[in-house]
């Protein structure tokens, strides 16, 4: 079978295939989480006070309150720019979507869980406002899939999706960093867009850059959280936080690799993309993180380009099936754990934390 002729019996035609690829549960597709409400409710932000009552003060002011409005650019124009594309590009654009999809909701569903159970006001109000932010992506991204028939039922991803128990400290790591390279994945693709308006092919490109603000805004959220709590951030702690950063850098890397075409049509090449993003996101991580990962290092690289190999390698072994391609799973599965194990060994570089926590989107 050509790689056309896969892409095309593997095409998400209806909201049914679109619903099915959302609940994926795998290494590099979104997750839905859920955590210990308790601990969430003693949450004290008093030694953050002050950042925090301006931060609050944004959340209420709604500054997005108007942004997600449709345009008559969706629709018919949209439909029609996707028609224009190959098979392949289309097929990655939906999985794009439908991936952002599940990660918007994904942290619709937590924060609104979490304000549903505490009484803490600081964090009631702060979940609430978060979860009102996620609700509007979800929905506005969903609104593109519909236009081609794919909506998915957010309803229904809710109640059958599987849900992963973290602890608080490793929903702050992870879900800090999600925000977090989310600004910076969305803020890259805004501007090389914004340069280059002939590469847009789809009207969501467009809403990239307010929206992403609220990606920030979520980030800046979790590390006055961190901040407030300083154990979070030393010692042994200091681990995990090298753990969710290699973790999440590796799987936005492999995934960019295996939907290579939708960053080419934007002008983009996805490993000078990736290595971007990761900059911009580990100079962001300096207000809260002590430690950041060395992402130039050719090591690190040569680590990623062997990640992303292996990945390849055992989605062909799956397609082959049988003892052979279960045997050569195990054995890829193995070589994809030393990898990381070798990239997570490898130095890091340290510094201090800065007095003033909050930084402004300025990428």
């Amino acid at each position: 079978m050509s790689a056309v002729d896969a892409t095309t019996a593997n095409a998400i035609a209806s909201s049914e295939e679109a619903g099915r690829k959302a609940k994926e549960s795998t290494l590099l597709t979104p997750r839905f989480y859920t955590t210990d409400f308790k601990a969430m409710d003693r949450i004290d932000v008093a030694p953050i006070r002050a950042e925090w009552d301006a931060m609050m003060a944004e959340y209420e002011g709604d500054n997005n309150h108007d942004h997600f409005q449709r345009t008559p650019e969706f629709g018919v124009e949209a439909q029609a720019q996707m028609a224009r594309m190959s098979p392949e590009l289309r097929q990655e654009f939906l999985e794009f979507l439908i991936s952002s999809v599940t990660s918007e909701f994904s942290g619709c569903i937590l924060y609104n869980e979490i304000q549903k159970n505490v009484s803490n006001p600081d964090v009631k109000a702060l979940m609430r406002y978060m979860a009102r932010d996620e609700s509007r992506h979800a929905g506005f991204i969903n609104q593109s899939l519909k236009d081609f028939g794919i909506g998915i039922d957010l309803g229904d991803l809710k109640r059958t999706k599987a849900y992963t128990y973290f602890k608080p400290k490793y929903i702050f790591y992870a879900t800090y960093l999600s925000e977090k390279i989310g600004y910076a994945r969305y803020i890259t693709i805004f501007r090389q867009l914004e340069r280059n308006p002939d590469k847009r092919f789809h009207p969501i490109f467009k809403w990239f850059e307010r929206w992403c603000n609220d990606e920030f805004r979520h980030g800046e959220s979790f590390a006055l959280i961190m901040r407030s709590q300083p154990h979070l951030l030393r010692g042994a702690n200091t681990l995990w936080i090298r753990f969710f950063l290699l973790a999440v850098y590796a799987t936005m890397y492999v995934r960019d690799h295996t939907r290579p075409m939708l960053k080419n049509a934007m002008g983009l090449d996805a490993t000078t993309y990736d290595y971007e993003v990761f900059r911009i996101t580990t100079e962001i991580s300096k207000q809260v993180f002590p430690v950041s990962l060395d992402t130039d290092h050719p090591a690190f690289r040569a680590g990623l380009a062997r990640l992303f190999e292996l990945s390849t390698r055992m989605e062909a072994a799956k397609a082959r099936g049988g003892l052979v391609g279960k045997l050569q799973q195990t054995g890829l599965a193995v070589a994809g754990f030393f990898t990381f194990a070798r990239l997570y060994l490898l130095p890091v570089k340290q510094h201090a934390l800065p007095h003033q926590v909050r930084m402004a989107p300025a990428w």
